[in-house]
């Protein structure tokens, strides 16, 4: 059997790394910041942080499956891997911070993240229903 593709051991390497993180961040907020995070009434916003965080970590361990066992995996996909990376660090990771007094500042970073999950979605349905016609 080959190895994967670079394609896909990005994605999984990036599945890794947010599935470890969301994992031990989702923790934190169940058990060490728990009291902190219900002093300031934001218990729900990490609670969405990790949902999210996770959620995206699985979804790019479903794509390092697609990109694997594509032979000439269609450029939108590489993109899809870039965006879910980058739109859960801005997405969750503002809301972690914002959580936890982080700086007001933040609170526009968060959409931005929104945004680059919401493009990963819509790239990986259009390259599914573009199929091997663009490539």
């Amino acid at each position: 059997m080959s190895s994967p593709s670079l394609p896909a051991r990005r994605a999984l390497g990036a599945a890794g790394v947010l599935g470890l993180t969301g994992v031990a961040l989702g923790a934190l907020g169940a058990h060490a910041l728990k009291g902190t995070l219900a002093t300031r009434g934001m218990e729900a916003v990490w609670a969405t942080a990790a949902q999210y965080h996770l959620g995206h970590a699985l979804a790019l361990a479903a794509l390092a499956a697609w990109l694997r066992a594509d032979v000439a995996p269609a450029p939108g996909l590489r993109w899809v891997t870039r965006c879910w990376t980058a739109g859960t660090v801005l997405f969750s990771g503002s809301l972690y911070l914002l959580a936890l007094g982080g700086p007001r500042w933040l609170g526009p970073v968060t959409p931005l993240g929104g945004l680059a999950l919401l493009a990963g979605w819509l790239l990986l349905a259009l390259t599914a229903l573009r199929g091997r016609r663009t490539e």
